[in-house]
């Protein structure tokens, strides 16, 4: 069963002077209040960030993982992230 209290790995890869990364980081702080959240933000310009969008197929800023593996890029969707830590969260019935 899973520990809904458990927190969850976000990576948020970004840019500079990129709206749709503050407009991230404003999401996340939202989600963040209601959900634990451990949140590393990695310059996509670094060379972390490439290998990271690359694996991941993120093909512009921002770019999210979600417990390491790829959620979404550009403008990110609060009721998607919402809906997708609720999932991650809720008990398997078919597992014991």
């Amino acid at each position: 069963m899973t520990d809904p209290a458990a927190r969850h790995r976000i990576t948020l890869l970004t840019q500079a002077d990129c709206a749709l990364c503050e407009h991230a980081k404003t999401i996340l702080a939202k989600v963040g209040a209601d959900h634990p959240l451990d949140i590393t933000e990695i310059d996509l310009a670094g060379e972390e960030g490439r290998r990271l969008s690359a694996e991941a197929g993120v093909l512009f800023a921002p770019g999210i993982l979600l417990n390491g593996e790829p959620f979404s890029y550009g403008r990110l969707s609060e009721r998607r992230l919402r809906r997708a830590l609720k999932a991650v969260a809720a008990p398997n019935p078919t597992q014991k």
